[in-house]
């Protein structure tokens, strides 16, 4: 675990963390430790939530370990639910038109393309790479489709899939260029590139927190491992970047924890926010 050197300690009184590559395992556990620790915040009067790249149902298992009764902020923002999975807060999706194009420059680079609405999960083919992992993850089954037509009125989020690394990051710049302010575009995994509506993404999700709760940004404290969480780093008084996170995000945080593998998530907790004594190294 790295300890940033002379940053006063501020204070927190929310947590909003990203899932995958964070809260959870890289097999998507949630540990013992990081469970306890998120009680440990309850008690302390911080309050907790958190924010994916998942659809709604797709963090569902996560509500009742974790005791959640915040907003939870599915598909990087876009759709903002109740715990109850019923409950709508606040809703984004892509504006008409856009998801025509943006399915055009993912399909050029020769990226997969699965289709979010606010409630289903589509794809071309069910054997395509990740789609029988991400079922494993979010504990339900895609819907296949021949083709996206007459589904494109709602989109919660597009996301390009592919084990080509460099493409995918490719892709991300040229969509980004393509859908201007139009989009949101980011990868939430290097084989994931997600694409939602502009003001769906994770700084929104702590503007949005801190306005529903009366909560200022600067006293929430964020957490992820991802490109797509430095957005919530630069909108929250504390941030924390995971291990496994790629140089460029940690540099992007006020402090970097140990790994996913190493509780990194759980040790942040106990160093950062509940201990608020903590000194950059």
């Amino acid at each position: 675990m790295t300890a940033q050197k002379d940053v006063q300690p501020q204070k927190i009184s929310m947590v909003i963390a990203d899932v995958d590559g964070t809260l959870v395992t890289q097999d998507k556990v949630l540990t013992d430790r990081a469970t306890a620790v998120v009680l440990r915040l309850h008690q302390a009067g911080i309050q907790f939530s958190i924010t994916s790249g998942r659809p709604p149902r797709g963090m569902a298992m996560l509500i009742d370990p974790l005791k959640l009764t915040q907003p939870l902020a599915a598909f990087n923002g876009g759709v903002l639910i109740q715990p109850d999975l019923k409950t709508v807060v606040d809703q984004k999706f892509l504006p008409v038109g856009v998801p025509e194009q943006v399915i055009d420059v993912i399909q050029k680079h020769g990226l997969d393309v699965w289709l979010y609405t606010d409630t289903e999960w589509y794809v071309r083919d069910a054997n395509a790479a990740h789609v029988a992992r991400e079922q494993w993850t979010v504990k339900f089954s895609p819907t296949v489709v021949k083709s996206f037509d007459g589904l494109l009125g709602r989109v919660a989020k597009i996301v390009g899939v592919s084990d080509d690394l460099a493409m995918v990051a490719k892709c991300e710049t040229d969509v980004q260029q393509a859908g201007g302010t139009h989009i949101s575009a980011a990868r939430s995994q290097p084989y994931y590139l997600d694409i939602t509506h502009p003001q769906a993404n994770k700084g929104e999700v702590v503007l949005t927190m801190s306005k529903l709760l009366n909560i200022p940004a600067s006293e929430i404290a964020t957490i992820g491992d991802m490109p797509n969480d430095v957005l919530m780093f630069k909108k929250s008084g504390t941030s924390i970047a995971m291990g496994n996170a790629s140089p460029e995000v940690q540099s992007a945080a006020t402090f970097t924890t140990a790994t996913n593998a190493d509780e990194g998530f759980a040790k942040a907790m106990e160093n950062y926010v509940l201990n608020q004594t903590a000194t950059k190294t």
